[in-house]
């Protein structure tokens, strides 16, 4: 049988092997333990001593222990903050215990934040071979950081970050009997883009301005501040709103005046934008009774004018039908007759001529003179 050296003996056994409890220590021991609840005034110096030996055995062994099982060595922050599209590696380095003589294991997962739900694997490394087993949109641009990992280094590096990456990561490394694991949790931020300034007010001296500014691109939380280019600094009784990117001035003035910038920023970057804010003194009183008074006089002139018009128009138009209904068209010819009254009207015409030649006109004295004219006159021989 092989001879065991001192020093291979665990330093526990080598503490009991100095420390013994002696007999009377024992068994005071098991009588303190197994009576009412004691107090250590009432087990005796022997007793105490025999309960601090099987402590700091305990915590010797323990200790021990420990320090030979599977240990994660990395020590970066437990929360990594990227901006869209960058990449990032998740460090996951290790070490095993000298038991730990199993096949290595090394397991990556994103928790699940549902805990009725399973965890979804990512990429695991067992047997000697490299499986991935994650959706798409997680397991793309994903791989271990390493050549080999059973060398000690377990890290993974992902590519082209994009939103669907946000979560808690979780490193698992088993090398039988050890085990240990890891958490990192992984934000990926849109930097603020787009931004726009605008002021709400009518930039009046005396008024109330608003200035606001709003990015369109990036992910929350976003912060904005304002700052004053030109001419001083930010009003004293000014009031900034850093969620909403909203600056008010209650009571405006021309020494408020001048150039502001809004600078808008998350965890991976910032943007800004610049507006010029002026202030407009109100016109003078005279000046508004002036142009009231003015507007007044041009309308009753422009209405006085229509009525005039109108007046005018209507007289004339009467007058004007009676002289043309009285004019008389020289260039219109004259309505022709029916053919029928022009044939009778000539007939007519003939007969009377020929009567008017046969009858002879008697003298003045004869007496049917007076019957002859009467004939004469109506075109026909009575």
């Amino acid at each position: 049988m092989k001879t065991r050296r001192k020093s291979d003996i665990p330093s526990h056994v080598v503490f009991f092997f100095f420390f013994k409890p002696s007999t009377d220590m024992a068994s005071g021991l098991n009588r303190q333990l197994t009576s009412r609840p004691y107090r250590w005034a009432d087990m005796g110096q022997s007793g105490a001593a025999a309960m601090i030996g099987l402590v700091f055995g305990l915590a010797l062994m323990l200790s021990e222990d420990v320090a030979s099982a599977m240990q994660i060595t990395s020590t970066g922050p437990p929360t990594v903050q990227k901006a869209l599209g960058e990449s990032v590696t998740l460090a996951c380095t290790y070490t095993p215990g000298p038991l730990d003589t199993g096949e290595l294991d090394i397991e990556w997962s994103v928790i699940n934040p549902d805990t009725t739900q399973r965890d979804q694997m990512l990429i695991s490394y067992s047997g000697g071979r490299k499986h991935v087993l994650g959706s798409h949109e997680l397991v793309e641009g994903l791989d271990f950081a390493a050549t080999d990992p059973s060398n000690g280094d377990a890290s993974i590096s992902i590519s082209s970050l994009t939103p669907a990456h946000t979560g808690v990561y979780l490193c698992k490394v088993k090398k039988m009997p050890g085990f240990d694991s890891r958490k990192i949790s992984l934000s990926v931020l849109e930097p603020p883009s787009k931004l726009k300034c605008w002021v709400e007010g009518d930039e009046g001296v005396g008024e109330s301005v608003s200035l606001h500014c709003k990015a369109s691109q990036g992910l929350a939380p976003l912060q904005y501040e304002w700052n004053r280019e030109f001419g001083g600094s930010i009003p004293s009784s000014a009031i900034q709103h850093p969620q909403t990117g909203k600056l008010v001035i209650s009571n405006h003035s021309a020494a408020f005046a001048g150039v502001y910038r809004c600078d808008a920023s998350n965890a991976v970057g910032k943007d800004k934008c610049k507006l010029n804010l002026r202030a407009v003194k109100p016109p003078s009183r005279a000046g508004v009774i002036a142009g009231i008074v003015v507007g007044c006089l041009l309308l009753i002139i422009v209405l006085i004018i229509l009525i005039w018009l109108f007046i005018y128009k209507y007289e004339r138009h009467p007058r004007f039908e009676k002289e043309m209904s009285n004019e008389i068209r020289e260039d219109v010819p004259a309505p022709e007759s029916r053919p029928s009254s022009r044939v009778s009207r000539t007939r007519s015409g003939l007969a009377y001529s020929q009567v008017g030649e046969n009858v002879k006109h008697p003298s003045s004295t004869s007496t049917g003179y007076s019957a002859a004219n009467g004939g004469n006159r109506y075109g026909y021989v009575v």
